[in-house]
């Protein structure tokens, strides 16, 4: 590889790298191929990235940058798998896949500002994602009015029901 061509990849990584929500650092070696295109899809199917690059690649691409503590885990055969749209998804696939495969090995992470070792990334994996959270948010926010219409409805409600009792004492059943 030239010196042009490892320049592009340095490009590229900044540039994939520039809104990543959340970075995995994993150890593959043993997995045959078929197995790792495998991996792939399954993290393409959750919206995350999954790639091979040559460490000292990734050390220069984000020399200067808020990931570049994560340097560190850059040791070994690494694959990296980021996601720009949730910073939980790469690390809920990973932890799943690490169960799944022995020899898929999770070395750490970044999210948030912070190098996470592999116990923070499977935190990272159990916190729930966007949609979840947005689910959240949503019934937050209709906590409160549905909250009011059941106590302005109370007081009718409540009147008939003792109207209702008195119709049957009165009746005498």
């Amino acid at each position: 590889m030239d010196r042009t061509q490892k320049e592009e990849i340095v490009t590229k990584i900044r540039g994939a790298w520039e809104n990543v929500q959340g970075v995995v650092l994993v150890d593959y070696r043993g997995i045959d191929v078929p197995g790792v295109t495998g991996l792939r899809e399954e993290f393409r199917k959750a919206g995350c990235h999954y790639r091979v690059f040559k460490n000292t690649l990734v050390r220069i691409a984000i020399k200067g940058t808020p990931i570049e503590p994560m340097s560190r885990l850059l040791e070994g055969p690494t694959a990296v798998i980021w996601s720009t749209e949730s910073p939980s998804a790469a690390a809920k696939v990973a932890t799943k896949v690490a169960k799944e495969h022995e020899k898929f090995v999770i070395r750490g992470g970044y999210f948030d500002g912070q190098v996470l070792d592999e116990k923070g990334v499977k935190n990272l994996a159990t916190m729930p994602g966007k949609d979840e959270l947005r689910a959240m948010m949503l019934m937050t926010f209709l906590a409160a009015p549905t909250d009011f219409v059941r106590l302005m409805a109370a007081g009718p409600t409540n009147f008939l029901y003792l109207l209702q009792a008195r119709e049957r004492v009165l009746s005498g059943q």
